[in-house]
């Protein structure tokens, strides 16, 4: 009776043991800018519980002195860990100083940082720049090079906006009869491109219309495609639009000809983060500074399809 008294007790120990070791990870999102960015937090989300990992969750709302208050309350709780997608590429290094201080591996998603590459374990992030070269490479086809473009850009000093156009420019430069004529940043949010796509449209000239709108990311193009309507051009015909993300509501309008283009940016970084993490506090710190994916172009051809895979998730 004595060892049957015994056992279960040992097992309680060794559960309770378990659940008091689980890995605690600090998470400082951007904000909810975007239904890319949703989608990127709620599998972040998922995949931590699937793994048993507590996570501490932050929503920047898109404000960089939001994410260093967020860093330095992780650093204070002692978590195990810190993720964080930076609205911002500079200001990051007197936090991860005292991340790596304080012995907490950081990895970086999504977005860059520009610090010494020594204060944080890795980057896991789409390459921006070849999604840029992917989608003007698209529409230099479309157009045989010939094209007067209106960019709508993300947020200013981020990773993507920087990238995207750098990546876009290099390919159009190569076009003469290709060119930016209209350029502003509309943030990364759906209600941005659609006021900025209206001032466009207002400024533009009646014989010098527009071949296409270039958005940084779906939500603006989104925006956009509004604004085109409600001005009594048809987008995805008068007027091209490509982008990057490939939104479930993007593949809507693409299905519906309001559309052409995109770039796939996956929201699934969860995965590989918590990996890296697992295997960085497990004590193997041979791990690559950038682990990087880039999507596929898609189309009008498929977009029902995925549209229907996607919103079905």
């Amino acid at each position: 009776m004595k060892i049957k008294k015994f056992i279960p007790a040992i097992a309680l120990w060794a559960m309770g043991s378990s659940l008091a070791c689980a890995t605690t990870v600090g998470f400082s999102q951007v904000g909810s800018e975007s239904g890319w960015r949703t989608s990127f937090s709620e599998a972040v989300k998922d995949e931590a519980k699937a793994r048993n990992i507590d996570l501490k969750f932050s929503d920047a709302q898109q404000k960089q002195e939001n994410q260093i208050k967020a860093v330095r309350s992780f650093i204070a709780q002692g978590v195990d860990a810190i993720i964080i997608a930076p609205v911002v590429e500079t200001g990051w290094a007197p936090v991860l100083r005292e991340a790596k201080r304080a012995r907490i591996p950081v990895v970086i998603v999504d977005r860059n940082v520009k610090v010494n590459d020594d204060l944080y374990v890795t980057r896991i992030a789409s390459d921006f720049k070849e999604e840029g070269v992917k989608i003007a490479n698209w529409l230099m086809n479309e157009t045989q090079g010939n094209c007067r473009i209106a960019e709508i850009q993300g947020t200013v000093g981020a990773t993507a906006s920087i990238d995207r156009a750098a990546g876009f420019n290099e390919v159009i430069a190569k076009y003469p009869n290709a060119k930016i004529v209209r350029s502003q940043t509309g943030e990364f949010t759906r209600a941005k491109g659609k006021e900025v796509m209206e001032s466009f449209l207002k400024a533009q000239s009646a014989n010098e219309p527009f071949c296409a709108i270039w958005a940084h990311n779906d939500e603006m193009a989104l925006g956009a495609i509004q604004a085109v309507k409600e001005a009594g051009i048809k987008p995805g015909k008068d007027i091209l639009i490509v982008s990057v993300d490939g939104v479930p509501d993007y593949f809507k309008a693409m299905a519906e000809g309001d559309a052409n283009a995109t770039v796939e940016l996956s929201p699934y970084l969860g995965a590989p983060a918590f990996d890296v993490i697992d295997k960085y506090l497990g004590g193997d710190k041979n791990i690559p500074k950038l682990i990087s994916t880039t999507g596929d172009v898609y189309t009008q051809e498929t977009a029902a399809d995925e549209y229907q895979k996607r919103s079905s998730k």
